[in-house]
């Protein structure tokens, strides 16, 4: 296996080159860079370091922090979580009412279909205690 020596990738890094944009019609030279690997790494490097702290700065310090998931306003997410509960309850308490409502229709209409027990009960009388 071959060995990498330190110097000759630091050598590397540091190779001048050239860049050089051309008009390609008349071939004049209309820009040129003297580049190296290494300022062209680090020149990307920056640019990726600016970017992302620019998006996270855009992001933490305007209200486009509200649109991520999870993180909105502890207020509001309090205020909805009761709201929710309310809702809830309400809905519940209509549907008892619809229920109670349906039944009484029912039974004043006379659609009801419960057997009335019409046995006689056998109610025992009082006894009486003689002093």
């Amino acid at each position: 296996m071959a060995k990498i020596d330190a110097n000759s990738t630091l050598k590397r890094l540091q190779n001048r080159y050239r860049l050089v944009v051309m008009n390609d019609d008349t071939y004049e030279e209309v820009v040129t860079f003297k580049l190296s690997r290494l300022s062209v790494y680090i020149f990307l490097s920056t640019v990726f370091v600016l970017l992302t702290g620019l998006t996270v700065a855009l992001i933490v310090f305007t209200p486009l922090k509200l649109y991520i998931p999870g993180y909105g306003d502890v207020n509001n997410t309090k205020e909805l979580r009761e709201l929710k509960i309310h809702t809830d309850s309400l809905e519940e308490e209509m549907r008892y009412k619809d229920v109670y409502l349906q039944n009484l229709k029912n039974v004043l209409q006379g659609n009801t279909s419960l057997k009335r027990d019409t046995s006689t009960l056998k109610i025992p009388k009082p006894e009486k205690i003689n002093d």
